[in-house]
């Protein structure tokens, strides 16, 4: 073999090494952007904290109570498979979680009678609100423009947005809240 033929394999390794890396640092950059804190605008955040909703037994759920310490807010439906598949891991996180001050929130944009009949069969630990319209304002307001669900804000204590996520949520999800 001459010079010219054992170069050239290394070179090959060393681009595909190269753009294997430059891809890397991209995806990390991407990973960073999309779940760097960001603040609401004041809008948003007054929406988000002077908002109340009936909770199935009656009474009051006051988003304000819920300031100052990091928060699952998380925007559901009966009627929303992917919303029902993700439950269990919200519940299990914050069952793990809450006593780190961890809190959780799940709004449903449903009907009252329809989220009383399911959490009967499926009860969850966390707050729940019964949100109906209003709740879907809200969860536009927070930033889901296209009202789909299920939606899910993660705020830290100082009330900026750790994560956004529109669609059913993964167990690397979760834990990346950590």
């Amino acid at each position: 073999m001459d010079q010219d033929q054992t170069a050239t394999p290394s070179l090959s390794r060393r681009g595909i090494l190269a753009v294997a890396a430059t891809a890397l640092a991209a995806g990390a950059g991407v990973n960073w952007w999309r779940h760097r804190p960001q603040h609401l605008d004041d809008p948003s955040l007054q929406a988000l904290w002077t908002a109340s909703f009936e909770q199935p037994d009656g009474t009051n759920l006051k988003l304000a109570d819920f300031q100052g310490k990091p928060l699952v807010l998380n925007f559901w439906a009966t009627w929303c498979t992917p919303c029902v598949e993700e439950m269990p891991l919200l519940n299990a996180f914050f069952q793990e979680n809450k006593a780190k001050s961890w809190q959780m929130i799940g709004l449903a944009i449903d009907q009252p009678s329809a989220v009383k009949r399911f959490l009967g069969q499926h009860p969850v630990e966390y707050a729940i609100g019964l949100a109906g319209l209003d709740g879907t304002e809200l969860m536009k307001n927070l930033g889901n423009a296209a009202g789909g669900l299920p939606f899910t804000l993660v705020l830290n204590a100082q009330g900026e947005v750790q994560m956004r996520k529109l669609g059913k949520l993964t167990e690397a999800d979760i834990r990346s809240w950590l």
